[in-house]
């Protein structure tokens, strides 16, 4: 995985590639390993190592939970709060896009609700599923 994962970046000191491994819970021995043996979990957390070293200023996800066990979904989490540029993502996994996610879009059939506040203030707030409601049940037509 570590020559994998160089061939992605201008950083060529293996401590500090080993490191971002690392930080996607690959410890020890584990980076040595063969990326074509990788499990789909793995893959995931090595494709995840190498955005983190591309030094990108936005990233986009889909699903990025998925395949992950409950200690890569934590590293990920933990990643993503730290990363002070813009992330635009989906997930199914309520817990992780609550505690990521400040500002949520929402594609109805009749337009976009665009709100910043957390995912738990989006589904507790009056406004929004008034909103909600007016947009799916409301109009017949497409608003853009």
């Amino acid at each position: 995985m570590i020559d994998w994962l160089r061939q992605y970046t201008d950083i060529t000191e293996e401590a500090v590639v080993r490191g971002f491994l690392g930080r996607m819970l690959f410890s020890g021995d584990e980076s040595l390993k063969k990326v074509r043996v990788l499990s789909g979990g793995e893959k995931v957390r090595c494709m995840l190592a190498r955005m983190m070293l591309s030094g990108a200023n936005a990233l986009v996800l889909d699903e990025p939970t998925n395949h992950l066990d409950l200690e890569g979904i934590t590293a990920l989490n933990d990643g993503l709060v730290d990363f002070s540029e813009t992330v635009l993502f989906n997930s199914h996994d309520h817990q992780f896009v609550d505690s990521i996610a400040n500002r949520i879009i929402e594609f109805t059939p009749s337009g976009v609700i665009d709100r910043e506040m957390r995912f738990d203030d989006y589904l507790a707030s009056e406004e929004v599923r008034a909103l909600r409601d007016e947009m799916y049940h409301g109009h017949s037509g497409l608003v853009i």
